[in-house]
């Protein structure tokens, strides 16, 4: 039998791939397991959060205040800065400064604690509530499109638990 290659365009053969020797290591040679699904984890996150950030949903908002609106939505009663910023990946300093223009625009409450006179305790307005709840029903139809584009409804249910169990959480259906 005859050896039949067919050319691409422009007539050369491909080269064939470099076999890697074992234990030489290449960009595309696994690391380690968990090396590899650590890139695989933030590179599945980079391009999600690029496809929603390109999104027309945020109205005058960036990503992030919205991350903290819908951070202080979920609590039921005012919380510290120290605690949601263990929620938002920002600095406590442009933290600060982000719910400082939050609480100008009329979207974020301050009050004093009652537990400690010094500290302050945030909370949703009634107009911040509203921007919230407009701006997460749009946000969570393209969340819910974008993840079941790719995975179905077992494996969504899957990778919140090892999401949960690597953050050391609880999901929702334990």
């Amino acid at each position: 039998m005859t050896d039949v290659r067919l050319l691409p365009p422009g007539g050369t053969p491909a080269r064939a791939p470099r076999q890697v020797p074992p234990g030489e290591m290449t960009s595309r040679t696994p690391r380690h397991p968990a090396n590899d699904a650590w890139e695989a984890l933030l590179t599945a996150h980079a391009s999600l959060m690029r496809e929603f950030g390109a999104q027309d949903v945020w109205e005058d908002l960036s990503m992030k205040e919205y991350d903290a609106l819908y951070t202080l939505s979920k609590c039921p009663d005012p919380i510290r800065l120290s605690e949601l910023n263990r929620h938002v990946l920002l600095s406590q300093p442009a933290l600060s400064r982000m719910v400082e223009r939050l609480a100008e625009r009329g979207l974020v409450g301050r009050s004093t604690d009652p537990r400690d006179g010094r500290g302050v305790r945030l909370a949703l307005t009634a107009d911040g509530r509203a921007v919230q709840r407009r701006i997460g029903r749009r946000h969570g139809r393209s969340v819910a499109r974008a993840m079941l584009a790719g995975l179905t409804p077992a494996e969504l249910r899957q990778l919140e638990e090892l999401c949960a169990k690597l953050a050391g959480t609880t999901t929702r259906s334990e």
